[in-house]
Protein backbone atom coordinates (compact mmCIF):
# COMPACT_ATOMS: atom_id res chain seq x y z
CA UNK A 1 0.00 0.00 0.00
CA UNK A 2 1.36 3.49 -0.99
CA UNK A 3 1.27 5.89 1.30
CA UNK A 4 1.74 10.39 1.42
CA UNK A 5 3.77 11.45 4.68
CA UNK A 6 4.74 14.83 5.40
CA UNK A 7 5.47 16.51 8.49
CA UNK A 8 4.24 20.18 9.37
CA UNK A 9 6.88 22.48 10.41
CA UNK A 10 6.13 22.33 13.34
CA UNK A 11 6.79 18.31 13.90
CA UNK A 12 10.30 19.35 12.12
CA UNK A 13 13.55 18.67 14.40
CA UNK A 14 14.29 18.49 18.45
CA UNK A 15 13.92 22.39 19.05
CA UNK A 16 10.32 22.16 17.78
CA UNK A 17 9.47 19.19 20.00
CA UNK A 18 11.00 21.25 22.90
CA UNK A 19 8.74 23.92 21.80
CA UNK A 20 5.41 21.37 22.29
CA UNK A 21 5.89 20.36 25.21
CA UNK A 22 7.12 23.36 27.02
CA UNK A 23 4.12 26.00 25.05
CA UNK A 24 1.75 25.29 27.37
CA UNK A 25 3.60 26.01 30.67
CA UNK A 26 5.72 29.01 28.79
CA UNK A 27 4.62 32.44 30.74
CA UNK A 28 2.87 35.01 28.34
CA UNK A 29 1.60 38.51 28.48
CA UNK A 30 -1.51 37.04 26.63
CA UNK A 31 -3.81 34.78 27.69
CA UNK A 32 -4.24 31.87 25.59
CA UNK A 33 -6.57 29.24 24.99
CA UNK A 34 -6.29 25.45 24.16
CA UNK A 35 -7.80 25.14 20.56
CA UNK A 36 -10.57 23.07 21.59
CA UNK A 37 -11.94 26.48 22.76
CA UNK A 38 -12.59 28.10 20.15
CA UNK A 39 -15.67 30.26 18.13
CA UNK A 40 -18.30 27.86 16.43
CA UNK A 41 -17.82 24.93 19.40
CA UNK A 42 -20.15 22.94 20.91
CA UNK A 43 -20.38 22.87 24.39
CA UNK A 44 -22.11 19.94 26.39
CA UNK A 45 -25.74 21.23 27.54
CA UNK A 46 -27.29 21.21 30.72
CA UNK A 47 -23.48 20.48 31.84
CA UNK A 48 -20.79 21.92 34.16
CA UNK A 49 -17.62 22.46 31.69
CA UNK A 50 -14.20 23.62 32.18
CA UNK A 51 -13.11 26.70 30.21
CA UNK A 52 -9.13 26.74 30.94
CA UNK A 53 -6.16 27.96 29.31
CA UNK A 54 -2.49 29.77 30.32
CA UNK A 55 -1.56 33.28 31.52
CA UNK A 56 1.35 34.59 33.33
CA UNK A 57 1.72 33.29 36.55
CA UNK A 58 -0.48 34.87 39.16
CA UNK A 59 -2.81 36.56 36.23
CA UNK A 60 -6.13 37.58 37.33
CA UNK A 61 -8.44 35.88 34.71
CA UNK A 62 -12.49 37.05 34.67
CA UNK A 63 -14.65 34.82 31.90
CA UNK A 64 -18.02 36.08 31.10
CA UNK A 65 -20.33 34.23 29.62
CA UNK A 66 -23.68 35.09 27.65
CA UNK A 67 -26.23 32.93 29.46
CA UNK A 68 -24.93 33.70 32.69
CA UNK A 69 -25.81 36.61 34.78
CA UNK A 70 -22.46 36.71 37.02
CA UNK A 71 -18.90 36.45 36.01
CA UNK A 72 -16.82 33.70 37.14
CA UNK A 73 -13.01 34.52 38.02
CA UNK A 74 -9.63 32.28 37.94
CA UNK A 75 -5.93 33.32 39.16
CA UNK A 76 -3.11 31.75 36.60
CA UNK A 77 -1.17 29.35 38.95
CA UNK A 78 2.96 29.31 39.04
CA UNK A 79 3.38 27.81 36.09
CA UNK A 80 1.01 29.79 34.06
CA UNK A 81 -2.57 27.24 34.07
CA UNK A 82 -5.73 28.38 34.64
CA UNK A 83 -8.99 26.55 35.04
CA UNK A 84 -12.82 27.71 35.83
CA UNK A 85 -16.25 25.85 35.93
CA UNK A 86 -19.08 26.91 34.06
CA UNK A 87 -22.81 25.72 33.98
CA UNK A 88 -24.42 25.46 30.38
CA UNK A 89 -27.86 25.48 29.72
CA UNK A 90 -30.46 23.85 27.38
CA UNK A 91 -30.03 23.78 23.25
CA UNK A 92 -31.20 27.02 22.00
CA UNK A 93 -29.32 30.63 20.26
CA UNK A 94 -25.96 30.62 19.83
CA UNK A 95 -23.74 32.46 22.81
CA UNK A 96 -20.30 34.41 23.31
CA UNK A 97 -17.63 33.99 25.75
CA UNK A 98 -15.44 36.51 26.68
CA UNK A 99 -12.02 36.01 28.84
CA UNK A 100 -10.23 38.58 30.20
CA UNK A 101 -6.87 38.78 31.85
CA UNK A 102 -4.05 41.50 30.63
CA UNK A 103 -5.61 40.97 26.85
CA UNK A 104 -8.98 39.59 25.58
CA UNK A 105 -10.16 36.54 23.98
CA UNK A 106 -13.77 37.02 22.56
CA UNK A 107 -15.67 33.68 21.31
CA UNK A 108 -18.99 33.73 19.67
CA UNK A 109 -21.27 31.34 17.77
CA UNK A 110 -20.95 28.80 21.09
CA UNK A 111 -24.17 26.03 20.60
CA UNK A 112 -24.94 24.02 23.57
CA UNK A 113 -25.46 20.70 22.62
CA UNK A 114 -24.38 16.92 22.70
CA UNK A 115 -20.40 16.54 21.91
CA UNK A 116 -18.96 13.20 20.82
CA UNK A 117 -15.25 11.97 20.51
CA UNK A 118 -14.35 9.39 17.85
CA UNK A 119 -11.67 7.71 17.69
CA UNK A 120 -9.54 4.81 16.11
CA UNK A 121 -7.72 3.69 13.19
CA UNK A 122 -8.01 3.64 9.20
CA UNK A 123 -11.82 2.90 9.49
CA UNK A 124 -12.55 5.73 11.57
CA UNK A 125 -10.44 8.29 9.82
CA UNK A 126 -11.50 7.47 6.51
CA UNK A 127 -12.88 10.33 5.29
CA UNK A 128 -15.56 10.95 2.41
CA UNK A 129 -13.36 11.67 -0.60
CA UNK A 130 -11.04 10.10 -2.25
CA UNK A 131 -7.48 11.62 -1.13
CA UNK A 132 -5.16 8.09 -1.42
CA UNK A 133 -4.95 4.92 -2.48
CA UNK A 134 -5.41 3.57 1.17
CA UNK A 135 -8.69 5.96 1.17
CA UNK A 136 -10.57 5.79 -1.92
CA UNK A 137 -14.01 7.33 -0.93
CA UNK A 138 -17.49 6.51 0.38
CA UNK A 139 -20.21 4.81 -1.08
CA UNK A 140 -22.28 8.09 -2.71
CA UNK A 141 -19.57 10.53 -1.55
CA UNK A 142 -20.54 12.87 -4.00
CA UNK A 143 -23.86 12.99 -3.18
CA UNK A 144 -22.96 12.96 0.68
CA UNK A 145 -20.64 15.79 0.14
CA UNK A 146 -23.13 18.10 -1.59
CA UNK A 147 -26.05 16.95 1.01
CA UNK A 148 -23.26 18.34 3.61
CA UNK A 149 -25.28 21.52 4.84
CA UNK A 150 -26.19 20.93 8.69
CA UNK A 151 -25.13 24.24 10.32
CA UNK A 152 -25.97 23.02 13.97
CA UNK A 153 -23.25 20.12 13.36
CA UNK A 154 -19.87 21.47 14.49
CA UNK A 155 -16.61 19.44 13.38
CA UNK A 156 -13.11 19.28 14.84
CA UNK A 157 -10.28 17.48 13.72
CA UNK A 158 -7.51 16.85 15.94
CA UNK A 159 -4.20 16.57 14.16
CA UNK A 160 -2.09 13.26 13.94
CA UNK A 161 0.77 13.49 16.35
CA UNK A 162 2.39 11.19 18.32
CA UNK A 163 4.13 12.22 21.57
CA UNK A 164 6.36 10.99 24.06
CA UNK A 165 4.75 13.11 26.77
CA UNK A 166 1.12 14.03 27.20
CA UNK A 167 0.64 17.41 26.04
CA UNK A 168 -1.99 19.47 26.95
CA UNK A 169 -2.76 21.00 23.51
CA UNK A 170 -3.51 19.21 19.98
CA UNK A 171 -1.56 19.82 16.91
CA UNK A 172 -1.96 20.27 13.43
CA UNK A 173 0.28 17.47 13.42
CA UNK A 174 1.48 15.56 10.17
CA UNK A 175 0.04 14.36 6.59
CA UNK A 176 -0.63 10.61 6.04
CA UNK A 177 -2.44 8.70 3.81
CA UNK A 178 -3.55 11.59 1.90
CA UNK A 179 -5.94 13.70 4.60
CA UNK A 180 -4.73 17.18 4.78
CA UNK A 181 -3.40 18.87 7.86
CA UNK A 182 -6.07 19.37 10.89
CA UNK A 183 -7.08 23.14 11.08
CA UNK A 184 -7.70 22.46 14.88
CA UNK A 185 -10.61 24.59 15.11
CA UNK A 186 -14.52 24.16 15.18
CA UNK A 187 -16.29 24.43 11.92
CA UNK A 188 -20.03 24.15 11.07
CA UNK A 189 -20.73 21.45 8.85
CA UNK A 190 -20.96 22.20 4.97
CA UNK A 191 -20.12 20.69 1.32
CA UNK A 192 -16.56 22.55 2.09
CA UNK A 193 -15.78 21.16 5.54
CA UNK A 194 -16.76 17.68 5.44
CA UNK A 195 -14.78 16.00 2.59
CA UNK A 196 -12.02 14.64 4.66
CA UNK A 197 -13.58 14.51 7.77
CA UNK A 198 -13.98 11.29 9.69
CA UNK A 199 -16.98 9.87 7.58
CA UNK A 200 -18.30 7.46 10.20
CA UNK A 201 -17.99 10.57 13.01
CA UNK A 202 -19.97 12.76 10.73
CA UNK A 203 -22.99 9.87 9.99
CA UNK A 204 -22.77 8.87 13.84
CA UNK A 205 -23.24 13.14 14.40
CA UNK A 206 -26.01 13.56 11.37
CA UNK A 207 -27.95 10.81 12.54
CA UNK A 208 -28.13 12.22 16.47
CA UNK A 209 -28.67 15.65 15.07
CA UNK A 210 -31.67 14.20 13.23
CA UNK A 211 -32.88 12.58 15.37
CA UNK A 212 -32.50 14.73 18.73
CA UNK A 213 -32.41 18.51 16.82
CA UNK A 214 -30.33 19.55 18.72
CA UNK A 215 -26.67 20.73 17.98
CA UNK A 216 -24.39 18.07 17.77
CA UNK A 217 -20.40 18.70 18.04
CA UNK A 218 -17.94 15.82 16.86
CA UNK A 219 -14.28 15.35 17.86
CA UNK A 220 -12.48 13.32 15.09
CA UNK A 221 -9.04 11.82 17.09
CA UNK A 222 -8.27 9.13 14.74
CA UNK A 223 -5.43 8.01 13.10
CA UNK A 224 -5.10 4.85 10.36
CA UNK A 225 -2.40 2.20 10.64
CA UNK A 226 -2.97 2.75 14.09
CA UNK A 227 -2.82 -0.20 17.40
CA UNK A 228 -4.77 0.18 20.64
CA UNK A 229 -1.52 -0.36 22.54
CA UNK A 230 -0.88 3.35 21.02
CA UNK A 231 -4.35 4.62 22.39
CA UNK A 232 -3.58 3.31 25.78
CA UNK A 233 -2.10 5.79 28.40
CA UNK A 234 1.13 4.53 29.88
CA UNK A 235 -0.86 3.32 33.10
CA UNK A 236 -3.04 1.32 31.11
CA UNK A 237 -0.20 -0.54 30.08
CA UNK A 238 1.67 -0.35 34.16
CA UNK A 239 -1.25 -2.02 35.05
CA UNK A 240 -1.35 -4.63 32.26
CA UNK A 241 2.38 -5.45 32.72
CA UNK A 242 3.42 -4.59 29.39
CA UNK A 243 6.65 -3.68 29.56
CA UNK A 244 8.40 -4.08 26.51
CA UNK A 245 5.81 -1.61 25.11
CA UNK A 246 6.43 1.21 27.89
CA UNK A 247 9.80 0.37 26.75
CA UNK A 248 9.50 1.28 23.39
CA UNK A 249 7.51 4.23 24.58
CA UNK A 250 10.01 5.57 27.42
CA UNK A 251 12.96 5.22 25.23
CA UNK A 252 12.53 5.82 21.28
CA UNK A 253 12.87 9.66 20.47
CA UNK A 254 10.38 12.23 19.94
CA UNK A 255 9.36 11.37 16.12
CA UNK A 256 5.76 13.02 15.42
CA UNK A 257 4.87 10.37 12.59
CA UNK A 258 5.54 7.15 14.82
CA UNK A 259 3.17 5.33 16.41
CA UNK A 260 4.54 4.09 19.39
CA UNK A 261 2.80 2.84 22.36
CA UNK A 262 1.04 5.37 24.61
CA UNK A 263 2.23 8.10 22.16
CA UNK A 264 -1.20 8.87 20.07
CA UNK A 265 -2.64 8.87 23.38
CA UNK A 266 -0.73 11.36 24.79
CA UNK A 267 -0.57 13.61 21.20
CA UNK A 268 -4.45 13.22 20.29
CA UNK A 269 -6.71 12.33 23.33
CA UNK A 270 -4.97 13.45 26.62
CA UNK A 271 -5.10 17.54 25.45
CA UNK A 272 -9.00 17.02 25.39
CA UNK A 273 -9.16 15.09 28.58
CA UNK A 274 -10.42 18.59 30.18
CA UNK A 275 -13.46 18.99 27.11
CA UNK A 276 -16.72 17.69 28.54
CA UNK A 277 -18.32 14.96 26.35
CA UNK A 278 -21.37 12.92 26.41
CA UNK A 279 -19.47 9.88 24.82
CA UNK A 280 -17.02 8.40 22.49
CA UNK A 281 -17.18 6.08 19.86
CA UNK A 282 -14.24 4.31 18.39
CA UNK A 283 -13.69 1.78 14.70
CA UNK A 284 -10.20 -0.02 15.47
CA UNK A 285 -9.21 -3.81 15.73
CA UNK A 286 -7.69 -4.10 12.63
CA UNK A 287 -4.16 -3.02 13.65
CA UNK A 288 -4.45 -5.63 16.70
CA UNK A 289 -5.35 -8.53 14.34
CA UNK A 290 -2.30 -9.91 15.02
CA UNK A 291 -2.34 -10.64 18.53
CA UNK A 292 -6.02 -11.03 19.10
CA UNK A 293 -5.29 -12.99 22.78
CA UNK A 294 -4.41 -10.08 24.86
CA UNK A 295 -6.66 -7.51 22.80
CA UNK A 296 -9.86 -7.94 25.05
CA UNK A 297 -8.02 -6.78 28.55
CA UNK A 298 -6.18 -3.90 26.44
CA UNK A 299 -9.21 -2.62 24.94
CA UNK A 300 -10.70 -2.46 27.79
CA UNK A 301 -8.27 -1.25 30.24
CA UNK A 302 -7.91 1.74 27.93
CA UNK A 303 -11.53 2.20 28.37
CA UNK A 304 -10.95 2.06 31.51
CA UNK A 305 -8.32 4.73 31.70
CA UNK A 306 -9.72 6.94 29.21
CA UNK A 307 -12.63 7.38 31.62
CA UNK A 308 -10.71 7.55 34.55
CA UNK A 309 -8.43 10.91 33.23
CA UNK A 310 -11.52 12.13 32.08
CA UNK A 311 -12.75 11.91 35.31
CA UNK A 312 -16.11 10.12 34.70
CA UNK A 313 -17.69 7.23 33.45
CA UNK A 314 -18.88 7.94 29.65
CA UNK A 315 -20.60 5.84 27.22
CA UNK A 316 -17.88 4.03 24.64
CA UNK A 317 -19.47 2.49 21.57
CA UNK A 318 -17.64 0.75 18.92
CA UNK A 319 -17.86 -1.00 15.56
CA UNK A 320 -16.93 -4.59 15.54
CA UNK A 321 -14.18 -5.38 12.54
CA UNK A 322 -15.65 -6.37 9.10
CA UNK A 323 -15.10 -9.67 7.69
CA UNK A 324 -11.94 -9.42 4.79
CA UNK A 325 -10.28 -11.92 3.37
CA UNK A 326 -6.82 -11.10 4.12
CA UNK A 327 -6.57 -11.10 7.86
CA UNK A 328 -5.71 -14.77 9.10
CA UNK A 329 -8.11 -16.93 11.20
CA UNK A 330 -6.79 -14.58 14.21
CA UNK A 331 -9.82 -11.94 13.02
CA UNK A 332 -12.45 -13.99 14.74
CA UNK A 333 -10.65 -14.03 17.54
CA UNK A 334 -10.24 -10.28 17.41
CA UNK A 335 -14.11 -9.86 17.07
CA UNK A 336 -14.42 -12.38 19.96
CA UNK A 337 -12.42 -10.18 22.04
CA UNK A 338 -14.72 -6.95 20.98
CA UNK A 339 -17.99 -8.94 21.39
CA UNK A 340 -16.48 -9.75 25.61
CA UNK A 341 -15.48 -6.30 26.27
CA UNK A 342 -19.39 -5.99 25.86
CA UNK A 343 -19.15 -6.79 29.65
CA UNK A 344 -17.60 -3.50 30.67
CA UNK A 345 -20.32 -1.41 31.64
CA UNK A 346 -21.59 1.61 29.33
CA UNK A 347 -20.23 -0.26 26.14
CA UNK A 348 -22.28 -1.13 22.95
CA UNK A 349 -21.21 -2.52 19.79
CA UNK A 350 -22.47 -2.03 16.38
CA UNK A 351 -21.86 -5.43 14.15
CA UNK A 352 -20.23 -5.02 10.54
CA UNK A 353 -20.73 -8.77 9.46
CA UNK A 354 -22.93 -7.58 6.76
CA UNK A 355 -21.31 -4.68 5.32
CA UNK A 356 -18.07 -5.42 4.83
CA UNK A 357 -15.85 -6.10 1.90
CA UNK A 358 -13.75 -9.01 1.64
CA UNK A 359 -11.40 -7.78 -0.85
CA UNK A 360 -11.25 -3.91 0.38
CA UNK A 361 -10.54 -3.87 4.41
CA UNK A 362 -11.73 -0.15 4.22
CA UNK A 363 -15.31 -1.09 3.58
CA UNK A 364 -17.37 1.81 1.45
CA UNK A 365 -20.91 2.20 3.64
CA UNK A 366 -19.88 4.36 6.49
CA UNK A 367 -23.48 5.58 6.59
CA UNK A 368 -24.58 2.17 8.00
CA UNK A 369 -22.06 2.43 10.66
CA UNK A 370 -22.34 5.24 11.69
CA UNK A 371 -26.45 4.95 12.01
CA UNK A 372 -25.73 1.71 13.68
CA UNK A 373 -23.45 2.92 16.43
CA UNK A 374 -25.75 5.99 16.88
CA UNK A 375 -28.53 3.62 17.86
CA UNK A 376 -26.71 2.91 20.71
CA UNK A 377 -26.53 6.18 22.08
CA UNK A 378 -29.96 6.85 21.27
CA UNK A 379 -31.50 4.15 22.89
CA UNK A 380 -28.83 4.00 26.13
CA UNK A 381 -28.22 8.05 26.27
CA UNK A 382 -30.93 9.81 24.96
CA UNK A 383 -33.79 7.49 26.13
CA UNK A 384 -35.27 6.17 22.87
CA UNK A 385 -37.63 3.16 22.53
CA UNK A 386 -35.64 1.41 19.53
CA UNK A 387 -33.76 -1.48 18.37
CA UNK A 388 -30.16 -1.23 19.24
CA UNK A 389 -28.19 -4.00 18.87
CA UNK A 390 -28.27 -7.09 16.60
CA UNK A 391 -28.33 -10.44 17.92
CA UNK A 392 -26.22 -11.60 20.97
CA UNK A 393 -25.70 -15.33 21.65
CA UNK A 394 -26.96 -15.60 25.51
CA UNK A 395 -27.37 -19.84 26.03
CA UNK A 396 -27.88 -22.88 24.28
CA UNK A 397 -29.25 -26.40 25.92
CA UNK A 398 -29.01 -29.96 23.85
CA UNK A 399 -31.98 -32.49 23.51
CA UNK A 400 -31.35 -35.63 21.37
CA UNK A 401 -29.20 -34.83 18.47
CA UNK A 402 -30.19 -30.58 18.33
CA UNK A 403 -28.61 -27.76 20.11
CA UNK A 404 -31.14 -24.55 20.60
CA UNK A 405 -29.48 -21.54 21.09
CA UNK A 406 -31.20 -18.59 22.33
CA UNK A 407 -30.32 -14.82 22.18
CA UNK A 408 -30.58 -11.60 23.72
CA UNK A 409 -31.52 -8.77 21.72
CA UNK A 410 -34.23 -10.50 19.56
CA UNK A 411 -37.38 -9.01 21.50
CA UNK A 412 -39.32 -9.34 18.09
CA UNK A 413 -37.81 -12.93 17.50
CA UNK A 414 -35.28 -13.85 14.74
CA UNK A 415 -34.49 -13.22 10.92
CA UNK A 416 -32.29 -13.66 8.00
CA UNK A 417 -31.34 -10.72 5.56
CA UNK A 418 -32.13 -12.51 2.41
CA UNK A 419 -35.11 -15.12 3.74
CA UNK A 420 -33.25 -18.20 3.70
CA UNK A 421 -32.31 -20.06 6.70
CA UNK A 422 -28.98 -19.04 9.10
CA UNK A 423 -25.71 -19.45 7.19
CA UNK A 424 -22.67 -20.31 8.46
CA UNK A 425 -22.82 -22.46 11.68
CA UNK A 426 -21.41 -25.15 12.67
CA UNK A 427 -21.38 -27.68 15.43
CA UNK A 428 -19.20 -29.97 17.20
CA UNK A 429 -18.81 -32.98 19.27
CA UNK A 430 -16.66 -34.38 21.67
CA UNK A 431 -14.10 -35.19 18.68
CA UNK A 432 -13.64 -31.40 18.23
CA UNK A 433 -14.33 -31.30 14.37
CA UNK A 434 -16.50 -28.88 13.49
CA UNK A 435 -19.34 -29.55 10.59
CA UNK A 436 -21.47 -27.33 8.95
CA UNK A 437 -24.89 -27.40 10.62
CA UNK A 438 -28.38 -27.51 9.34
CA UNK A 439 -29.63 -24.37 11.28
CA UNK A 440 -33.83 -23.20 11.60
CA UNK A 441 -34.96 -20.44 13.25
CA UNK A 442 -37.89 -20.78 15.95
CA UNK A 443 -39.22 -17.37 17.32
CA UNK A 444 -36.05 -16.11 19.70
CA UNK A 445 -34.03 -19.54 18.90
CA UNK A 446 -31.99 -20.86 16.31
CA UNK A 447 -31.79 -24.91 15.88
CA UNK A 448 -28.87 -26.51 14.81
CA UNK A 449 -28.23 -30.41 14.09
CA UNK A 450 -25.31 -32.45 11.53
CA UNK A 451 -26.00 -35.62 10.77
CA UNK A 452 -22.20 -35.98 11.23
CA UNK A 453 -22.58 -34.86 15.01
CA UNK A 454 -24.58 -37.32 16.83
CA UNK A 455 -23.76 -35.51 20.17
CA UNK A 456 -23.55 -31.62 19.83
CA UNK A 457 -21.06 -30.34 22.41
CA UNK A 458 -20.48 -26.86 20.73
CA UNK A 459 -21.15 -24.30 18.16
CA UNK A 460 -19.30 -21.57 16.06
CA UNK A 461 -20.92 -18.83 14.04
CA UNK A 462 -18.89 -17.03 11.08
CA UNK A 463 -16.11 -17.85 13.13
CA UNK A 464 -13.72 -17.16 9.82
CA UNK A 465 -12.00 -14.19 8.81
CA UNK A 466 -14.18 -13.93 5.71
CA UNK A 467 -17.47 -15.00 7.05
CA UNK A 468 -20.65 -13.10 5.90
CA UNK A 469 -23.98 -14.13 7.39
CA UNK A 470 -27.18 -13.70 7.37
CA UNK A 471 -28.87 -13.73 10.70
CA UNK A 472 -30.42 -10.91 11.71
CA UNK A 473 -32.91 -9.54 14.13
CA UNK A 474 -36.48 -8.77 13.05
CA UNK A 475 -35.51 -5.11 12.98
CA UNK A 476 -32.53 -6.11 10.58
CA UNK A 477 -29.84 -5.61 12.78
CA UNK A 478 -26.98 -8.57 12.10
CA UNK A 479 -25.59 -10.94 14.48
CA UNK A 480 -21.99 -11.24 15.95
CA UNK A 481 -19.81 -13.87 14.99
CA UNK A 482 -19.36 -16.56 18.21
CA UNK A 483 -18.73 -19.34 19.51
CA UNK A 484 -19.44 -21.77 22.66
CA UNK A 485 -15.91 -23.36 22.96
CA UNK A 486 -12.86 -22.93 24.30
CA UNK A 487 -10.57 -24.87 22.26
Amino acid sequence: MKTSLKLSRAAIGTFATVLFFAAPFQASADVRLPKILSSHMVLQRNSEVEIWGWADPGEKIAISASWLDSETNATASAKGHWTATLKTIDAGKAHTLTITGKNTVHLNDILFGEVWIASGQSNMEMPLVEVSNAYTGIKDSDVEVANARYPEIRLFQAGNFSSKEPLDDVESGIVMYGVPEAKCQWQACTPETIPTFSSTAYFFARELHSKLNVPIGIIDSSWGGTSAESWTPKSGLQKLGMDKDLAQAAELPQQADKKIPTRLYNGMIHPLRNFKIKGAIWYQGEGNSGRADRYRNLFSTMISEWRREFGYEFPFYFAQIAPYSKYGENSAYLRESQLQTLSLARTGMAVTMDIGNLDDIHPKNKQEVGRRLALWALAKDYDHDIAFSGPVFSSSSTRAKKIYLRFDHARKGLSTKDGLPPSHFEIAGEDKVFHPANAAIKGKQVILYSENVSKPLAVRYAFTSDAQPNLTNKEGLPASSFRTDEW
